[in-house]
């Protein structure tokens, strides 16, 4: 999972990881676009402008490109990978290299039979 996928300031390393990702053993990959809801905005503007001043009206602008100029969608199916030009880039790209390096299939089935709650060391009993 390549989260949050930030326009602008992490979206060119994407290739890199899903290569890595790959080599690493991952057999599915997934990205999820940066967005901006409620109390989190204030919080990326501020480390945004401290820690990338120059890039900062860049990425806001880039962002706002892909969440129809604003910096959140709320809206199902559009809040996780944006729209427009830049967002369709960004999908572009991660649909490349994804299948490129074979991380373009679907996850694998999880198989939960050999699971079991761990027990409590304090003696509480399990409600269910």
């Amino acid at each position: 999972m390549i989260a949050p996928v930030v326009p602008g300031l992490n979206d060119s390393e994407m290739p890199r990881i899903l290569a890595a990702a790959a080599e690493a053993g991952a057999q599915s990959a997934a990205y999820v676009l940066l967005r901006l809801p409620l109390a989190v905005e204030p919080v990326f503007i501020e480390w945004l402008t401290r820690t990338q001043p120059e890039k900062s009206p860049r990425v806001l602008n880039r962002i706002r490109g892909t969440r129809d100029g604003s910096l959140n969608q709320a809206e199902f199916g559009e809040r996780m990978r944006g729209s427009g030009a830049v967002a369709d880039q960004i999908g572009d790209i991660f649909r490349v290299f994804s299948r490129k390096h074979g991380l373009d299939r679907p996850m694998p089935t999880l198989n939960c039979k050999s699971f079991r709650a761990p027990t409590d060391s304090a003696g509480q009993l399990r409600l269910f």
